[in-house]
């Protein structure tokens, strides 16, 4: 019996490569002679590096760069060296988890730091990069990654614009002079997860800055200094469009994205399983387990499942998920592929329980090895 599993991570909790070994485990213990192939899963955010990663010769580069609050951190990222292809998780450097609650503000934060890893890969010879861009802490258009690419945001008096999406407020001109010459000879594949604009009622202020710590107040004032600085973007380059799905993402960092570097958006779960080759051995399945900490009418919407499910009905494969809970629609996801799905609580428990990291395995691996049980049987 062959059994892929390619589940996401249990956010919080289980990583992509631990939920799969649970998995795996209780698929040893229930069944005869199986040969169960484990395939870390991520749709852009965490666990894109891992998942990539997986498999390949990689050489794992740390660089200490700006964090979202401008004091150091040590981010890492690897680089696949059969193709030089640098993996990079703007979270690393520009992560929300990066900023205590107390502290988050998206008018200070930046992700400038994304900018320092992006050249870090270039000068070490990499001319493909991916970059997943889930999980910010920012809302500042991107500038503070163009910045440390060598584009100059300059304020009426050509100064410097500060950091943060306070910066947007003082924009008057853009500059292309001090590019890095090598930013333009690269492939660049952005795994994004969302398909907001950059502004309006769907915009990124709007929708996920309460989530960094924005008020009211602010979002309104962010939401104009990001149209102003679309505006301003079209000055330097045409083809700048707001309006684009995912240039809201990770606080407008897909629109810079977008206007200012030769990068490609993309679904992330679709550059995972593209880049990661995973059509290879589900060919080969006999049933395909996949999953998420959560299912719900949401999970559709381009979520890793969805699409590891859909590519396992391109060949014909039955499809069961693990979940740490269902919400509301989740019963959309049997249109998508999933055949059937099985939340692992299997007691009354606080969130905190929920989510140790012990508990939770052992949540999976027991849930998962009644469902085979079952399978077996059938």
């Amino acid at each position: 019996m062959n059994v892929v599993v390619a589940i996401d991570s249990f956010k919080g909790s289980l990583s992509s490569l631990e939920a799969g070994q649970a998995v795996k485990d209780a698929v040893l213990a229930c069944v005869p002679s199986p040969n169960v192939t484990v395939c870390p899963m991520a749709d852009g955010g965490e666990g894109t590096v891992e998942a990539l990663s997986q498999g390949r010769k990689v050489k794992h580069v740390k660089v200490t760069v700006k964090g979202p609050r401008l004091t150091p951190v040590e981010a890492t990222y690897s680089i696949i060296e059969e193709s030089q292809t640098a993996v990079i998780e703007m979270a690393a450097a520009s992560g929300i988890t990066l900023v205590p609650p107390h502290l988050r503000n998206p008018l200070e934060t930046t992700t400038y730091g994304v900018g320092e890893m992006m050249i870090d890969a270039l000068e070490r010879g990499c001319r493909k990069l991916i970059i997943g861009i889930g999980g910010s802490a920012t809302n500042d258009g991107g500038v503070g990654m163009l910045t440390a690419l060598g584009y100059a945001f300059l304020d009426k008096e050509g100064h410097p614009i500060p950091l943060g999406g306070k910066g947007l407020e003082h924009l008057c001109s853009i500059s292309a002079e001090g590019v890095h010459p090598a930013l333009f000879d690269a492939t660049i594949l952005v795994a994004c997860d969302v398909e907001n604009p950059l502004c309006g009622e769907n915009g990124c202020s709007a929708i996920y800055g309460p989530q960094k710590g924005a008020t009211p107040d602010t979002i309104k004032k962010m939401d104009a200094w990001l149209e102003c600085y679309a505006n301003i973007a079209r000055t330097i380059s045409p083809t700048a469009n707001k309006d684009y799905p995912g240039a809201g993402a990770a606080g407008g960092l897909g629109f810079a994205f977008l206007a200012f570097t030769p990068a490609v958006l993309d679904k992330g779960v679709d550059i995972v399983l593209q880049e990661s080759h995973i059509e290879d051995v589900i060919k080969t399945a006999d049933i395909v387990v996949t999953g998420e900490g959560r299912l719900d009418g949401q999970s559709v919407m381009g979520k890793a499942p969805i699409g590891v499910a859909k590519l396992a009905k391109k060949h014909g494969k039955k499809v069961i998920a693990f979940c740490g809970c269902v919400g509301d629609g989740a019963e959309a996801c049997h249109a998508h592929g999933i055949d059937a799905f099985f939340p692992i609580l299997r007691r009354v428990t606080t969130l905190e329980e929920a989510l140790d990291i012990p508990t939770a395995y052992a949540n999976l691996k027991d849930t998962a090895y009644e469902v085979f049980r079952l399978w077996q049987m059938g």
